[in-house]
């Protein structure tokens, strides 16, 4: 097999498309999940914002919906806004949310400079982590099951 290997120091999007493509295809091809959620509206994404007295946004929270999860990708509030429990009524809305979309689960990832704790006293629990990433911190996923309501099946 004649082959050649090339490397590059700066961005190539052609060859970043053609990686993400060939990795779908394969992805589809042996996972039934990840071929449904391809379908339009098999992701759906959710969003809380949250605004001030002159509707300006002061932070929120971004996920998506998928797989019976909440995948939580952003969540950060200004400052003067923190330690006041609105993050913990966000959360608690929006993992309200999910369940109404289907979702059983959450998912989400941290820094050791961030959140584990906040998250940790809200029933998440850290299921791994990279150690030293970036440089003295530690990178987390967490995840937490969400209860099953009184009555609910």
């Amino acid at each position: 097999m004649d082959t050649h290997i090339s490397i590059l120091y700066e961005q190539h999007d052609d060859f970043a498309i053609f990686l993400s493509e060939k990795i779908r295809s394969f992805n589809n091809e042996h996972s039934f999940h990840h071929r449904e959620s391809r379908k339009k509206g098999a992701v759906r994404p959710l969003h809380l914002i949250v605004t001030d007295q002159h509707q300006q946004w002061v932070g929120g929270l971004t996920a998506e919906v998928y797989w019976g999860w909440m995948e939580i990708h952003k969540f950060w509030f200004q400052e003067e806004y923190r330690g006041k429990g609105l993050g913990s009524k966000l959360l608690a809305q929006a993992e309200i949310a999910a369940q109404e979309m289907g979702a059983n689960k959450a998912l989400l990832t941290t820094y050791s400079f961030q959140a584990r704790t906040f998250y940790e006293e809200r029933g998440y629990q850290m299921v791994g982590e990279i150690k030293d990433y970036p440089p003295g911190s530690s990178y987390y996923t967490m995840v937490k099951p969400f209860e099953a309501e009184e009555g609910c099946l």
